[in-house]
């Protein structure tokens, strides 16, 4: 097995990927394999092998770009991609445009910056945890901030952001 230091080091893509569990005492946080950033499949491979009772979901915050919030469900996956664009220049967006089966955008991709972003996907995703389909439209629709400040405040409304910062804080970021 490869470790998660040596995995971070071989991959191009800086960033964070968690999974959140919501259990009857409160949140739970934990960091996921760096793999995760790297490919959707992996992502929800790594969520399913929790094998837990309650809610969980995965926060995967790639480059500080964009990032993805993927809820794993026996029909397939709710996901939802802050950035569509993206997909022009990671695999990862580029999976879940493909698994939401939306064409990856025609951009060249000298030309990505000057696109205005949007999200695909399920705004509604966290929505039976208390983060309505509107605030999460709010929070993707702000431009201004990074990834990592989107998840924060994901974190803030749902209530784990203590729990996310003693994650982070562990990682380095």
């Amino acid at each position: 097995m490869v470790s998660a230091e040596r995995e971070a080091s071989e991959s191009d893509v800086d960033g964070y990927a968690v999974a959140v569990v919501r259990e009857e005492t409160g949140w739970k946080v934990s960091l996921l394999e760096p793999s995760a950033l790297d490919s959707l499949d992996d992502a929800e491979k790594q969520l399913r092998d929790l094998r837990v009772s309650g809610a969980v979901f995965g926060l995967l915050d790639v480059d500080d770009e964009f990032f993805i919030v993927v809820r794993p469900s026996p029909s397939g996956a709710r996901l939802l991609l802050s950035n569509a664009t993206a997909a022009v220049d990671y695999d990862v967006a580029a999976d879940v445009l493909d698994r939401l089966h939306v064409e990856i955008p025609d951009i060249d991709p000298d030309e990505v910056d000057d696109v205005d972003p949007w999200e695909e996907g399920d705004p509604a995703v966290l929505a039976d945890l208390g983060l309505p389909e509107g605030v999460m439209s709010i929070i993707v629709g702000d431009t201004d901030l990074y990834a990592d400040e989107q998840l924060g405040m994901i974190a803030a409304r749902l209530g784990f952001s203590d729990e996310l910062s003693r994650v982070l804080d562990d990682l380095g970021n």
